[in-house]
């Protein structure tokens, strides 16, 4: 039990690390104000209503709003993982090492108990007991 306790800890603790270090993009589509596709790691796709660029002619400009946009999130991970304990504040060190020392003293063994008879036989039994008080199982 303490093992798969250990294994499943060891396990947790990884994908915290492996989590909280990796980077990863959101990038979402709308048109109008409904959402149409949404991509992780990639390009969200288009929905086909974007405003398409006119022919370069002198005489005609469009000048209508585009109604769909783009929106990218980002979301960065943490790139260093070493902490010193140069940079915790001198209560920080204190409560670290008194918490250290509390822990390693909370699992004290238990003292060796002596036992008198364990390398003696037991008496042999002149009389049969069961027999003597006529005692049966049944």
């Amino acid at each position: 039990m303490k093992q798969l306790l250990r294994k499943i800890s060891a396990i947790i603790m990884a994908f915290v690390v492996l989590l909280s270090t990796m980077s990863f993009t959101v990038s979402e589509h709308y048109c109008g104000h409904k959402l149409v596709d949404i991509g992780l790691f990639s390009k969200a796709e288009a929905c086909g209503m974007e405003m398409q660029k006119p022919a370069s002619s002198e005489n005609c400009e469009l000048s209508k709003s585009d109604c769909c946009k783009d929106e990218v999130t980002q979301f960065t991970g943490q790139n260093e993982l070493n902490t010193s304990f140069s940079s915790l504040n001198f209560d920080q060190q204190i409560f670290v090492a008194s918490f250290v020392y509390t822990y390693v003293n909370l699992f004290e063994g238990l003292a060796a108990i002596s036992v008198p008879y364990k390398y003696h036989t037991p008496p042999l039994v002149d009389k049969e007991i069961t027999i003597l008080y006529q005692v049966f199982l049944i």
